[in-house]
């Protein structure tokens, strides 16, 4: 395995941190800021949807600069958000905080993602993509719960100057281990990244992304009030049952990237109606403990299980021009971790319970599965379209991925 997918985790698992820790002290940042519980859970959709922004426009702005240098202002610029809100003062503060830090992610994970896939043979390109949200996945197996547990112990506050810490180190892992991957002005062009969007199947996979991630997020984003609320447990076993959660993350994330290389469509098909299955009996069984734990684990394995598969699709459709379609698509994860976290939030509020997110990110997940079976019927018809199931992701000198029959 090249040293250098083990940088890029690296990075991912301090970007991972930064987004996924707070959902563990959503009721401790609340009660410091005086806020709701839908007010608190602003702090992830308004992350998640700066990651959209950050994904687009820095993404876009980058095309024509060397990755390497690139990968490492992102990373300072995630240094200098965590600690923003480490210091805040106010829920405004914070949320600036959270806005700056993740402007870093959709560029760090799309120009990521491409580095990632040049690394290797064409054969194993979503296997590269998972092995580097790997460093997603331990983010939510190591990091979250021990990160949840430094916050109830020792504040919230300090749970982000850990994460800040963390970024420091994965800087210096991407200065010693990334190579210096090209792209230099007469190796991207801005025009050609952006051709990537004519395609059809392009569009539909960032809606794939939105609808299928989504649903994984409404469920998600209050799953402290749902486990101490509902299932019983008290709040000090939380970080242990994110640990479960998180070992499904690892799990699933290493087998939906060996399925999306034999078979991408086939891979998420399958995938979105096993998530649709797992949300409902979840959100049936949250009285239950036992039943619980079970559902945790395997919302967490086939959940992420999607994320392989999704950004391969979209890369794959992207053809020559990946860069800029790869950061859209994790502009997509995060649109989507908005709609959930936004939907949840609502149901909530309406006096729903807090089963409520898990129902409505059934229905979000259910909508994704109605655009799957779209786009692989769009495929099959269209003359001038490759299933995505039929894709492989090759890659020319300048290391950027193309599709090939």
């Amino acid at each position: 395995m090249p040293l250098g997918l083990i940088a890029l985790a690296l990075g991912a698992f301090g970007i991972g941190l930064t987004e996924f820790v707070i959902m563990g002290l959503l009721p401790e940042v609340a009660t410091d800021f005086a806020v709701s519980e839908a007010a608190a859970g602003w702090l992830i959709s308004g992350y998640a949807l700066s990651v959209v922004v950050g994904a687009l426009g820095i993404t876009a702005a980058t095309t024509r600069l060397p990755r390497k240098p690139v990968l490492l202002g992102l990373m300072v610029l995630f240094i200098i958000g965590n600690a923003i809100t480490a210091l805040a003062a106010t829920y405004d503060v914070a949320m600036v905080g959270r806005i700056v830090a993740s402007l870093c992610h959709g560029a760090f994970f799309g120009i990521g993602s491409v580095v990632a896939a040049g690394l290797v043979p064409a054969e194993k390109k979503a296997g590269a993509i998972a092995i580097m949200f790997t460093g997603l996945t331990a983010a939510n197996v190591i990091g979250v719960p021990f990160g949840t547990f430094i916050g109830q112990q020792y504040g919230w506050r300090m749970a982000f100057w850990a994460i800040a810490g963390i970024g420091v180190i994965a800087f210096v892992g991407i200065v010693a281990l990334v190579p210096r991957a090209g792209s230099s002005a007469t190796e991207v062009s801005l025009r050609r990244e952006l051709g990537a969007f004519r395609s059809t199947q392009v569009w539909l996979s960032l809606l794939l992304t939105v609808l299928a991630y989504g649903g994984v997020f409404g469920a998600f984003t209050y799953i402290a009030y749902t486990l101490t609320e509902v299932s019983g447990f008290a709040s000090t076993t939380v970080p242990w049952l994110l640990v479960l959660l998180g070992v499904g993350l690892v799990l699933g994330n290493i087998v939906g990237g060996r399925l999306a290389d034999r078979s991408i469509d086939g891979a998420l098909t399958g995938l979105i109606v096993a998530l649709v299955v797992v949300l409902i009996g979840f959100a049936l069984t949250a009285g239950s403990p036992a039943a619980t734990v079970v559902s945790l684990f395997l919302m967490g394995g086939v959940g992420f299980g999607l994320v392989p598969g999704l950004q391969s699709r979209v890369m794959a459709y992207a053809g020559h021009a990946p860069t800029l379609a790869s950061g859209a698509n994790i502009g997509a994860f995060n649109l989507g971790n908005a709609l959930g976290a936004w939907a949840g939030g609502l149901g909530i509020s309406a006096g729903l319970g807090y089963t409520a997110p898990i129902w409505i990110g059934a229905v979000i997940t259910g909508a994704g599965l109605l655009v799957m079976i779209l786009a692989r019927a769009l495929a099959r018809r269209d003359a001038g379209g490759i299933p995505a199931a039929a894709a492989e992701l090759a890659v020319d000198d300048d290391t950027r991925p193309i599709l090939t029959a």
